[in-house]
């Protein structure tokens, strides 16, 4: 085998095992009769206090912050769970929308 075709295959492995082993796979989606649907009244019920779930809509998408230790007490950061964050998140926040691949989807928000 010559050097060349060595060196694409090595390549070639490397990028596998580097995608293979990332950490920011996308969150698995729930089955869609698994999904809640909630109305924002209905989301601010999950404010993460006083044992209550935390929870945030982004894009529609809730996604459930109660086991993330960036959100004690459902608080982020001065952003409150309970709440639609898709303009904060995408438009204020350093990381966007990166870190809700690691939060478990929950639902979808729906209008009242």
């Amino acid at each position: 085998m010559n050097k060349y075709l060595k060196m694409v295959l090595l390549i070639l492995i490397a990028s596998l095992i580097l995608v293979g082993c990332s950490t920011d796979s996308p969150a698995e989606e729930p089955a869609e009769e698994e999904l809640m649907e909630l109305t924002l009244e209905e989301l601010a019920e999950f404010d993460g206090k006083d044992g209550r779930k935390a929870y945030v809509a982004v894009d529609g998408v809730i996604y459930d912050f109660t086991d993330s230790n960036m959100w004690g007490q459902g608080e982020h950061n001065g952003y409150e769970a309970g709440q639609d964050l898709t303009e904060e998140i995408k438009g204020a926040s350093p990381h966007g929308v990166s870190v809700l691949s690691r939060m478990p989807i929950v639902g979808r928000l729906i209008e009242d």
